[in-house]
């Protein structure tokens, strides 16, 4: 039978799928839009399993804020053209509003939840996207910022959009009031955190296992030298200092200025606006970083 130009326009834009596909499935179903649409998506189904074994290490790094709570989450695309297409953007700021909404903390619980202002799952329209866009997308990780009293700030690196770029930077923070002077500072620290890519908030929160590493690396590096044991060990002592000031947020030294450190940067804030700001918590993602 013969399909109408306008109909298989219709259904391209309903479904994003191509012309002679979409012409194929009219006539598959007798110019039935509905049915057609269902056969497509059918074989964008099929498509899209395919396609799910292939290597996805582009794509964004998307950061939301909300009255609930703050998300940041990575999703992966084959290419950096998919990552710039407005489908793709479009469905990682869904995805982010998804978990704002349903306040999700794991990536298990969102492709289970409802996608936002839909009765289709995540996981579903996970499935469409892949079929609509011919490539590997996959929602790598996430987490999510909820606690009373907090203020959140958040940084994109590279931006595509307001919300998604390369590198996020999710902040959050106290302080008694949240104006314009909190809002810059916050922005500097998260632009710091981007670049300097700290381990953890301070000393004491830096994983043991992280600096037995390194004391076991500095340890048999000096041992070469030849020098008597107790002058090593003062050596290693001073090497793990050194350590602590790369990464350690608040012994770092604020790449702003690239003198002060930033738990001083923190006391001079404070110092000068009263605001009794003091940084609860932060992360980083750096697009295809583990």
């Amino acid at each position: 039978m013969s399909i109408k130009p306008e109909t298989i326009k219709l259904l391209r834009q309903k479904t994003g799928a191509g012309m002679m596909d979409c012409k194929k499935a009219l006539s598959e179903n007798e110019g039935d839009i509905e049915k057609a649409e269902e056969w497509l998506r059918k074989k964008g189904i099929n498509t899209a399993q395919k396609k799910s074994s292939r290597l996805a290490t582009e794509g964004l790094i998307n950061v939301a804020t909300g009255k609930k709570g703050s998300v940041i989450v990575e999703i992966n695309s084959e290419t950096d053209f998919v990552a710039r297409n407005e489908t793709f953007q479009k469905f990682c700021d869904d995805v982010a509003n998804t978990c704002l909404e349903y306040e999700v903390k794991d990536k298990d619980s969102l492709l289970k939840s409802n996608f936002i202002n839909s009765d289709t799952l995540v996981e579903t329209e996970l499935t469409n996207v892949i079929a609509k866009l011919g490539e590997n997308i996959v929602i790598k990780r996430l987490n999510y910022f909820s606690e009373p009293g907090l203020f959140y700030q958040k940084y994109l690196h590279n931006a595509i959009s307001p919300n998604s770029g390369k590198i996020g930077v999710l902040l959050s923070f106290s302080a008694e009031d949240n104006g314009k002077d909190v809002e810059s500072f916050t922005k500097q620290l998260c632009m710091h955190i981007a670049a300097a890519d700290p381990l953890s908030m301070d000393i004491k929160s830096l994983s043991p296992d992280v600096v037995e590493k390194e004391r076991v690396i500095f340890s048999e590096q000096v041992k070469s030298s030849g020098k008597p044991e107790n002058i090593i060990e003062k050596i290693v002592e001073g090497k793990i200092k050194k350590f602590y000031s790369e990464v350690c947020f608040l012994e770092q030294t604020f790449v702003i200025d690239n003198k002060t450190i930033i738990k001083d940067c923190i006391a001079n804030f404070n110092k000068d606006t009263g605001l009794n700001f003091s940084v609860n918590n932060f992360l980083v993602y750096k697009l295809g970083q583990d």
